[in-house]
Parts: structure tokens; sequence; C-alpha cells
């Protein structure tokens, strides 16, 4: 019997059969069980204060956000809700590695299928009611069940039992065996919230264990915070307000920031960057991260259900005229592949999906195709420079005798009425802590997120094989054949990787910020402080 204790605030190696694999850099001890560390994290050198107000301008919040955690689709509500209202049993720090949040300790054993969770005692939710591991029991199983449609759906559906055991102890007793399965209790969806008599969860309140309590929520419009004074993180939060509102419009996002309307912003325009710079009173901050920008076709819709379609349209982007002209320089080259290079177990899929209209065009005549027309919906919520890349995608396709038609969807509604809907759509995906996760949420055959339509009983095999494999050089070659099929067989068009880029009035401070997910992973209104406090 195999155990592995992890003791929450340290970062801890990875015991023997459980370390991962070499890839690009060494992974160790800031790595649990595959997650990765993320290099040249963005830094700030004054010390944290406490008091003041933190207003954050989003760009992708809808009026279709709920605080039903099931339902969250935005860096709005991951934001808001996730990362300042509520808590996980377990954290993703800035570096990457993982700590205890509500849980102080956890262990597996019996192969990595059974994985017990300690909580932390002494937390209370806003209302004083203490946690219990009924809470959290209750706060996974909101997930589960027939018919559920939550963005946790790929980790809950591995879980086969919940049991409880005195007043401090869950246990997990999974389908198949998941090493990884501690840095899956950080997805944003498993917030704890407080169990209901009878079962269930009171999401409808807003009350969690966060460092800020929920004073107003408008969907789509604002999120107003207030400090939580028991939080049981000593010293947090530093903020007594924190509110969060949504600009989608990139121009008055950025003009909200000159004006002093905000103190920071999501998504800062790159051709804005110059203007921001040249102002004293504000700065940029970019983190390293796993966010790649896509153009998904779905498999199952016509033309995209055409093998020679989906390879045409890969060879008739040119990513390197997209990236010097939308992105200036500050993006890397896509192919097709989901992983991001400093992922573990990431690999080279080989060939690079390079311009090549001649050979795009070759294709389809093979397939007995004089050219085809697509419709590609944008919008620039959908990742800023869009509509300016599709633009140039047009004209990059029209040489390989392709006619992209290019529609552009309004910014607001567009993750509630395009993404998931229309057959090719712009999309932003902050990729995932681990390869297992990122392939179960989005490019498996049941997987919730499934943009691509991609359906193959023989990828799913795959992914399911690499999850419950211990040995890590077998593990890595199965991820290096799923990554291989996506990119050869797969909807996905990616057009690059890039850093998380937030601008920000100097009177913010902060310390390491982590890029796994958007605005320090969540955390930013927990961490972060006023420099003029």
């Amino acid at each position: 019997m195999e155990r592995v204790n992890i003791a929450g605030g340290e970062h801890p190696t990875a015991s023997a059969g459980m370390t991962p694999t070499r890839r690009r850099f060494l992974v160790g001890a800031s790595v649990v069980a595959g997650m990765v560390a993320l290099p040249g994290l963005s830094w700030a050198q004054d010390k944290p204060r406490q008091g003041g107000k933190l207003r954050y301008g989003m760009n992708d919040g809808s009026q279709q956000d709920t605080l039903d955690p099931a339902s969250w689709a935005t860096v709005m509500t991951g934001f808001a809700f996730n990362g300042s209202l509520c808590n996980n049993l377990v954290e993703l720090l800035p570096d990457g590695s993982l700590a205890g949040d509500l849980a102080e300790s956890w262990a597996g054993e019996e192969g990595a299928t059974r994985w017990t969770f300690i909580l932390r005692k002494g937390v209370k939710f806003h209302d004083g009611r203490p946690l219990t591991p009924e809470d959290v029991r209750q706060s996974l199983l909101h997930h589960m069940g027939e018919g559920s449609t939550s963005g946790a759906l790929a980790i809950v559906k591995q879980i086969k039992q919940i049991d409880k055991q005195g007043d401090e102890k869950v246990i997990f007793t999974l389908a198949e065996g998941n090493a990884d399965f501690p840095s899956l209790m950080s997805d944003y969806h498993l917030s704890i919230f407080p169990a209901k008599e009878g079962g269930g969860i009171d999401w409808q309140s807003g009350i969690g264990t966060g460092a800020f309590k929920l004073e107003s929520f408008e969907p789509g419009i604002a999120v107003r915070l207030k400090r939580n004074p028991d939080y049981h993180k000593p010293g947090l939060p530093h903020f007594d307000e924190v509110e969060v509102v949504n600009i989608s419009d990139a121009t008055a996002r950025l003009n909200a920031l000159m004006t002093g309307e905000v103190d920071v912003i999501e998504d800062l325009d790159i051709r804005n960057v110059a203007l921001v710079e040249r102002n004293p009173r504000l700065k940029i901050v970019r983190t390293p991260s796993l966010r790649h920008l896509t153009f998904d076709m779905n498999c199952s819709v016509a033309p995209y259900d055409n093998p020679a379609v989906r390879k045409a349209l890969k060879l008739a982007i040119d990513r390197d005229d997209i990236i010097a002209k939308v992105f200036l320089g500050e993006a890397k080259k896509g192919n097709d592949n989901p992983a991001a290079s400093i992922m573990p177990f990431y690999a080279e899929t080989p060939p690079q999906h390079a311009y090549d209209p001649d050979a795009a065009k070759a294709i389809l005549k093979e397939a007995g195709l004089d050219g085809v027309t697509v419709d590609l919906s944008v919008a620039e919520t959908a990742f800023p420079g869009a509509v300016d890349a599709a633009v140039l995608f047009k004209e990059h396709a029209a040489k390989a005798g392709i006619t992209v038609n290019i529609v552009q969807e309004a910014d607001d509604g567009y993750w509630d009425n395009v993404w998931l809907k229309k057959p090719f759509n712009a999309s932003d995906w902050y990729g995932r802590v681990t390869l297992d996760w990122l392939l179960a949420t989005s490019y498996t055959s049941d997987a919730p997120w499934n943009n691509t339509g991609f359906k193959k009983p023989g990828f799913d095999a795959l992914v399911k094989s690499a999850r419950a494999e211990m040995d890590q050089a077998k593990r890595a070659k199965t991820y290096a054949e799923a990554q291989q099929m996506l990119h050869d067989e797969g909807g996905v068009i990616t057009v690059a990787f890039v850093s998380w880029r937030l601008a920000m009035t100097t009177d913010i401070g902060h310390a390491a910020l982590g890029g796994i997910l958007p605005a320090d992973n969540h955390r930013g209104a927990e961490r972060w402080w006023r420099t003029d406090a």
C-alpha cells in the first residue's frame, strides 16, 4: 500500500512512483502529482498594507452568471466567487504548487483510488457555522448525478463514493486510480458551500468561507464584497472592500483605468500597451501562463466533419503573421496541440502546421472539393485581437481557395450564445493544472466543454489509460499518442499561447502572481493590497 502525505502550505516532493516526468524543465518540489510550475512569475517589492478598496474591471461577465458553482464559466465568477467568497479543499500557489486550504493535509492509498482529506480546524462560514465534512461532501455531490452539466463533470465523474469519518475527515473512493486527484480539488467549480438539511448546498445565499462576504450581485454587471474579519488565513485579506465590474468593451475598459474609475483591468489590448507604459501612474503585469487562443471547428458538423477540411484549414492560417501583426510578437506559435510546452507530459507533435496554401488546396482537391466556404464566429471578448486575427485568417485562407466569412458576434452573451453552439468559433482557453484535466474537460467524448465536438473512442481510451498509469515513462508515451492524435485529427486550430497581461494602477501592490488561472489564480482580491492605504 502506497500512501502520499502532503501537509498544507508546504512545497512537497511527490513520493516514489508518483514523481512527474522531466519535460522541458525539471518538475520537482514545486509540483504535486504532475502539476505545472510556472517560471518567470511577476513580482512587486512593497510590503502589504491593510485597508482600502479594490476595483477590478473584467471583460467577460454574463447576464447568465449565477452563484451556482456548477455553472461558473467566466473569469468574473471565478475571481469574485471562487477566489473571494469561497475556498476549495486545496489551493494553487503562485508558483503552481499545491497547498492546503480548507484541507490541512491529504493522503492517497490503494493505487491512488482512495484519498483522505483532513479538514482544517476552526474554519467558519460567513454566518458563523463551522465547516464540516458534510459541507464538503454535499458540495461535491452538487456536481454529480444524472443530468449534471457542471463544468466540473470531468472531475467528479471519477468519484465512486464520498464518505465522512468523524468531524474532520472526508474520504473519496475513485472508480480508478488517479495520481492527480488532489490537484483536481483546486478546480474553481469545486468551491465549498454550506450543506442544507436533507441534502444539497446553500449556494443561493452566497455564504462561503472566503476572504470576503457578499454585499450585492448584479449578473453581468457587478459584484460587491466586504472583508471577512474571521477569515481562517492570518493577516488576509488586505482590502476592506472589493468591487468587480464588467466592462466588455476594450476601449471603455482602458478608459475606466485611465480615469481612475477602476484600479485593475483584465486583458489589456496589446495595441494599448505603449500608452499604459507611458503613464507613470500605471503599470503592466505580465504573467506566464498555459493560456491558448484558438479557432475551434466542431468535428461533428459539416464541413468540419471532413478530416480533409480540418487539415486544410490548419494549413491555411499564417500564425506567424497573426502573432506579428495582432499580438506584436507577444505570443508563441501554436501547433494544434492544446498542451503548453511547460506542462508535465507535454509532447512535441510533428509536423509544425506551417502556412502552406498550396498544400491546403491540394488536400481539398484530393478529397474532391473545389474550395470550401466556412463561417467563423468571433468577438473581441473571445480573446483580445480575435476579430483582427480572423480578418488576417480570411486573407490567408483565400490563397488556398477557402472562403472564410467572418461573423462578428456581440460581445455580450458570446459565451452563452456562441461558444459550444456555433460550429466554428474563436475561443480562449486557460489551460488546466494537469494534462489529464485539460483533455478530460475539453477533448474526450464526454467532456463538458468539448467545443470541437471531437469524439474518438481511441483517444478516450488513451486518456483513461494514462490517468491510472503509475509508471511515468509509460504515462508520458500514452499522453504523447493522445496529443499527436489531437494534432492530426482534432478540430482545434491553436493560434497562439500567450501570457496574462493585466494593467493596473501603481497603487495596487502584489507579490508573485500565479498564471494557471487568470487574476492571480483567481486569488487577487485575497492576496493583493493598496500601497496607498
